[in-house]
């Protein structure tokens, strides 16, 4: 039928996507910035402001700044590069094409510059509070709740303008960059939200929900799908809109496209237990991870190879034209990254990875490699049409191009060496497996020295490839003036372009969606029923895929033209993609709900914080030292040998946030208390290098003379009390007197140690809280069956253990 209805002249709105360009380049300027300072600051402790008496010439004397310590700077860097450069970018590349995508203009100018300010309020936002320490201690989720209000309330202002223009476009079927866009929307506020549910404390404080285990699980279900949902399914829809355009060619495979885009959404999000493989997670939830990682390599390199194939005929380009160099190694970066993650999600090599810089390497393989290569790619393709010009400088966007690409090669190769190196030192043992090689953990960090100097210039080199760009692009910007681009387009005749689509029962009511939907039951079956019951539930998957496969011969291109049905309706669509990723996201987390409660923990159960440790808890949390400390001693023989016995689920149960932390640049402290005197504890947090030589850990000199806040206490116990965390009714007196009373105790034996702090600084009280690390009361109820065994070192003997404090 022929729904034509005329022609009409449509200007695009292309000011909300210059804003997003000039948005993407100073954010991302600031985001390698600050990087590049951190990744200094782990060599070389001075950064962490001290430096600032060397510029000023002693006028300004400190051994450290609080504002610019490592804990600090690093939360800042990574919002930064996802939220604010990546962010931007992402948003740009939206706007642009979607608009001609639809053959339509974005549905509300006023929506479009309510999303553009308002995030850039958040990024701004984020920069003051991340400095000051304001933070909820999980990676990649560190803002606090009222600025992730604004990020709600602003991403369902984008939904709304894109979902508007989705409805009132002027083309019957969507493209599959589109596809990559609703997915990215819907998941990514079903992650953000979940992950960010929280009770707030005060303005600038509040406690997750989720507590222990569950909290971990859920916050990196979050963070593994942050990355697969921000940083990857927008990208690809961009690389499937900019890349075909910038080549001159079209997609390579459309019916590769659609296995890509079904099987990567769904898949993902069941992924993100990889990241806590050998820990306390139960283990059918760690090998559920690592299950679904292992089948992210098709549709990853399916995608891969659709990008790279789609250049068939313009590979002559590749010589002449920037842009497509930036694409091709971008894409190339996303095959090679994607290659790396599921085997990173192996058990036995997450055990010598974990914890270690390969993971930062393949983190910035990622986000530098894929995503700062196709940000640069697509800029350089943009900017001289959203201006009206030419490229200012070719020469220059290929000198970008080739430092950029030595710097991210170097940066990435520095932390594979780094990583393999410090994960081999720190899992050596010797005389037959009972004793460790490297005692000191120094050792190790010692050794790895050179691998993050040249990490840290490999990433000056990256920001100086960012730098000719931002010069390139200013001048590019210079020489021309805004300009809309205008295009006659045919309006459908019924306005509404999704009448003729497939409606909501015959989404539903197919065979394509009946044997995807009974599949996936059957397969959860097999995972979670007993032995065999669950044989019979893979027999009956089987039976079910041949089923699939006769009625899919059988109709011929009848699924090929559901889903081209499908595309004429965009509400469908998106139904059942919240449905591919909710379904993962659910069979992981509603479990847990039962899991992490006392009554259901193995052989120990956590001793609640008092008042004071409970502060302490929370200037640790403040500080960020979760970005270089772990509490999670992994069923591992090193980790039980260097740290003590491996953590059980129920000691952690109280802890909102979980602090089992991702990397290890200092020791684990899960077993820390009661190990080392008070004063120790006090000269290692004034003065590090004193006692530890070679540490690159700043110095917290400020706290000894800052006051801890008691009077937030009441409140913060009365939230937690109310999270489940079981502490007797108490007043606000008792509350006071309590800290005071375990404040002056420990300010007493520092004083007969020469140390003179007040009973009721930020010093005592992170003292107390470390002090507190490894304390549990022990259960008499058996293990559950099929956890971690309860001794894994039967023949280590007492003086290689860690002494566990009980009460």
């Amino acid at each position: 039928m022929n729904n034509a209805s005329g022609k009409t002249l449509i200007e695009f709105d292309d000011r909300t996507v210059r804003r997003f360009v000039i948005a993407t380049v100073i954010w991302a300027l600031v985001a390698m910035l600050v990087g590049v300072i951190a990744a200094t600051q782990l060599n070389f402790w001075e950064m962490n402001g001290k430096f600032l008496q060397w510029i000023t010439f002693g006028a300004f004397r400190s051994d450290g700044v609080e504002y610019l310590t490592f804990g600090r700077l690093r939360p800042l860097h990574t919002n930064a590069a996802i939220f604010a450069f990546v962010g931007n970018m992402m948003f740009a590349g939206i706007y642009y094409s979607t608009q001609r995508l639809c053959k339509t203009r974005t549905a509300s100018d006023l929506l479009s510059a309510i999303h553009f300010w308002g995030w850039q309020l958040i990024i701004v936002c984020a920069a003051i509070t991340l400095p000051l320490g304001f933070t909820r201690g999980k990676e990649y989720a560190e803002l606090i709740w009222p600025i992730n209000l604004m990020v709600a309330v602003i991403w369902v202002v984008f939904a709304v303008n894109f979902f508007w223009t989705l409805k009132k476009r002027n083309e019957p079927s969507l493209y599959v960059a589109l596809w990559f866009y609703i997915a990215t929307i819907i998941t990514v506020a079903m992650l953000y939200i979940v992950n960010h549910l929280s009770i707030p404390t005060s303005l600038v404080h509040s406690y997750p929900i989720f507590g222990g285990v569950q909290d971990a699980l859920v916050q990196w279900w979050y963070g593994h799908n942050a990355v697969a949902f921000f940083l990857t399914t927008p990208i690809l829809g961009i690389m499937y809109y900019f890349l075909p355009k910038a080549a001159g060619r079209p997609v390579y495979s459309y019916r590769l496209s659609i296995i890509h885009f079904w099987s990567l959404v769904f898949i993902y999000i069941w992924a993100g237990p990889h990241h806590l493989l050998n820990t306390a997670l139960p283990k059918w939830l760690q090998m559920l991870g690592m299950f679904f990682s292992l089948m992210l390599w098709a549709p990853s390199w399916g995608g891969m190879l659709n990008g790279l194939l789609t250049l068939r005929g313009a590979w002559d380009k590749l010589r002449t034209d920037p842009v497509i160099k930036f694409f091709v190694v971008a894409v190339t970066f996303y095959g090679m990254a994607t290659f790396e993650g599921p085997l990173l999600a192996i058990r036995s090599v997450n055990a010598l990875s974990h914890y270690s810089d390969w993971t930062i390497g393949h983190v910035h393989s990622g986000t530098l490699g894929w995503n700062g290569f196709m940000a640069a790619g697509m800029l350089y393709w943009l900017v001289p049409r959203l201006w009206g010009t030419k490229l200012y400088s070719q020469a220059l966007a290929n000198m970008h191009f080739w430092i950029g690409l030595i710097g991210i090669l170097l940066y990435v190769s520095s932390m594979w060496v780094s990583g393999i190196m410090q994960g081999l030192m720190l899992n050596a043992t010797k005389d037959g497996g009972v004793m460790l090689k490297y005692v000191e953990f120094l050792d190790t960090l010692n050794a790895i020295r050179p691998m993050m100097l040249a990490r840290a210039f490999g990433g000056l080199l990256y920001l100086g490839g960012f730098l000719v760009l931002a010069y390139n692009i200013f001048r590019t910007i210079r020489s021309g003036k805004p300009v809309n681009e205008t295009r006659e387009v045919v309006i459908l005749r019924k306005k509404e372009a999704d009448v003729d689509g497939m409606g909501f029962l015959d989404t539903f009511r197919n065979d394509p969606v009946a044997f995807s939907i009974l599949g996936i039951l059957f397969l959860c079956l097999w995972f979670f029923l007993p032995p065999y019951g669950n044989l019979v539930a893979l027999v009956c998957a089987g039976i079910l895929t041949l089923m699939a496969i006769a009625a899919f011969k059988r109709t011929g291109k009848g699924w090929s033209v559901w889903h081209d049905k499908l595309l004429e309706n965009w509400m469908p669509f998106s139904i059942l993609a919240l449905f591919a990723v909710v379904i993962g996201g659910a069979v992981q987390i509603i479990p847990t709900l039962t899991v992490n409660r006392s009554k259901n923990v193995e052989d120990r159960l956590q001793v609640t914080y008092t008042p004071l440790e409970l502060a302490g808890r929370d200037l640790y949390v403040g500080e960020g030292c979760y970005n270089c400390h772990s509490q999670m001693i992994r069923t591992m023989v090193p980790d039980v040998l260097r740290y003590g016995d491996y953590s059980r689920l129920g000691e952690s149960i109280y802890d909102h946030p979980f602090q089992w932390g991702s990397k290890r640049t200092g020791p684990d402290l899960a077993r820390e208390g009661g190990k080392r005197p008070h004063s120790w504890h006090f000269q290692h947090m004034m003065d590090p290098r004193s006692t530890s030589p070679g540490s690159n850990m700043p110095s917290y000199h400020w706290m000894a003379e800052k006051k801890v806040d008691l009077k937030a206490l009441p409140k913060k116990i009365g939230v937690l009390t109310r999270l489940g965390v079981p502490y007797p009714a108490m007043t606000k007196d008792a509350i006071y007197e309590m800290a005071l009373e375990q404040g002056m105790v420990i300010a007493e034996d520092l004083k007969e140690n020469g140390a003179y702090v007040a009973a009721d600084s930020q010093m005592v009280a992170i003292i107390s809280y470390l002090q507190k690390l490894g304390t549990f009361e022990q259960l008499d109820d058996a293990q559950p069956e099929g956890e971690a065994p309860p001794n894994i070192l039967p023949a280590v003997p007492d003086k290689h253990r860690t002494k566990i404090s009980r009460r």
